[in-house]
């Protein structure tokens, strides 16, 4: 193998560009030939690939977001559109792909490997939905952006004594709201993977009332559904003064954690690996601190979830 290339798709997680840097230096490390791919698989049907140098992923192991850009790209999921790709990998000479991004991204990268092109995926996104890995990258930074977050809310609710419901991105799946919602000590945790019931939250909120307590905060993952709804009917049922939050976007952007740099390094490296194996089809991922690859197929298959002793820790804690 002579050349390899990289590219970043669907939505962007801090720690891509840290995983892009491990690719192209480890590639350099192996007298590989290194490309760029912009735009994600839209970039790629367009021929909008660049060779890298060292120089060119300097400076941004810190960066938030992806120095490759990215973007969705309805072409590429048709057959016609599949085949612009693996021409202009062709047209390249670019035998073996990276493919940072999550799911979608994976389904995508396994299309090229059905047309013979060899593709390792990295998983990128602050969901951290992606079975097969107990992190993805960006999920970190994700969280903790939502806890300097909700440390800030919890003084204004402090201070008007109010209860507060906030929304948190994370797709269908609960892990930011659980982890985030856990480590700032919320009243209660809402998730799609586990079943709640709202006179169970509206009793915890009354009996903290009850015994002082001037405020609370309720985090709500997006997959559940809308916080203003939710905020709605605790009024409705409380009488209490409620204000919602809608975190949004900020939860994807920002500079990576120590943690995130790290894993994004490690699986980057470990992609290059297998594309010097001949390996294909494969996605890097982290169990147990130790890096391993699965197959993308497999991984796809199986369900996500969260760790429910998790959830039963935060609602003991906030009894």
């Amino acid at each position: 193998m002579k050349r390899i290339a990289v590219l970043t798709s669907g939505g962007d997680a801090p720690g891509m560009n840290a995983a892009v840097r491990a690719v192209v230096r480890k590639g350099f490390y192996h007298d590989l030939e290194v490309y760029g791919i912009y735009h994600g698989y839209d970039g790629l049907i367009k021929g909008e690939i660049a060779k890298l140098d060292l120089g060119s992923v300097g400076d941004i192991i810190h960066r938030g977001g992806t120095v490759l850009y990215t973007a969705r790209s309805d072409e590429f999921r048709t057959p016609e559109g599949q085949k612009k790709a693996v021409d202009q990998l062709k047209k390249f000479g670019i035998e073996g792909l990276v493919v940072i991004g999550g799911d979608g991204s994976f389904r995508g990268a396994q299309k090229l490997n059905q047309h013979g092109i060899l593709t390792v995926g990295v998983p990128g996104t602050i969901d951290n939905d992606i079975p097969g890995t107990d992190f993805t990258i960006g999920f970190d930074t994700a969280i903790n952006t939502v806890i300097g977050a909700i440390d800030k809310i919890r003084d204004t609710a402090t201070s008007h004594e109010r209860t507060y419901i906030i929304e948190v991105m994370g797709r269908n799946a609960g892990d930011i709201a659980l982890w985030s919602g856990l480590a700032d000590g919320a009243e209660s945790i809402i998730i799609p993977e586990a079943f709640f019931q709202m006179d169970e939250i509206i009793e915890r909120l009354e009996r903290g009332h009850k015994r002082g307590k001037k405020h609370s905060i309720i985090i709500v993952a997006e997959g559940v559904g809308s916080a203003v709804e939710f905020a709605k009917e605790v009024k409705e049922k409380t009488g209490m003064e409620t204000r919602v939050t809608v975190l949004g976007h900020i939860q994807r952007g920002g500079s990576p954690t120590a943690f995130d740099r790290v894993l994004a390094s490690r699986l980057g490296a470990e992609a290059v690996d297998l594309l010097l194996k001949n390996m294909s089809g494969r996605m890097v991922g982290i169990k147990n601190n130790q890096i391993i690859s699965i197959d993308i197929d497999d991984a796809l298959m199986q369900k996500h979830s969260v760790d429910l002793s998790l959830y039963q820790l935060a609602s003991i804690l906030a009894i």
